[in-house]
């Protein structure tokens, strides 16, 4: 794999419908998600702190530039996605950063995901009302 002083590390992130495609470089700590800014492209506070977690996490947030693409999903199912992926960026970059990304969960993707409707009924798990007569 590459080395974080010479090459660009690119890494994949997923959650529900959204994919995001990271790429780390070594510079002064600008992130850039779909060509704008971080606090232009996710507007709630909250979720760009969910977002940039992992780089505040392991104190690197001015060590490395983060190019990010993002796409499919809303706003919450992307920070989530770019989340993932930086937190996968960072763990090639250096591998010491494991058992602090591993400890609060940023490593794992996180499965969850809406479930389908089913025939027969309205919903995925609502059931049409019972009548016995």
């Amino acid at each position: 794999m590459a080395t974080a002083a010479t090459k660009t590390i690119m890494t994949v992130g997923r959650r529900k419908t959204s994919i995001a495609r990271v790429s780390l470089v070594p510079g002064t700590g600008k992130l850039t998600i779909n060509d704008r800014g971080l606090d232009e492209y996710i507007t709630v506070p909250t979720l760009r702190m969910h977002a940039v977690a992992p780089l505040t996490l392991t104190q690197t947030a001015t060590k490395y530039d983060v190019t990010v693409t993002v796409e499919g999903g809303g706003i919450t199912g992307q920070a989530g996605a770019i989340r993932h992926g930086i937190a996968r960026a960072l763990l090639i970059a250096a591998a010491d950063l494991k058992p602090i990304l591993r400890g609060k969960g940023l490593l794992t993707r996180d499965a969850r995901a809406k479930e389908r409707k089913k025939y027969g009924q309205p919903g995925a798990r609502k059931r049409f009302q019972f009548s016995k007569r």
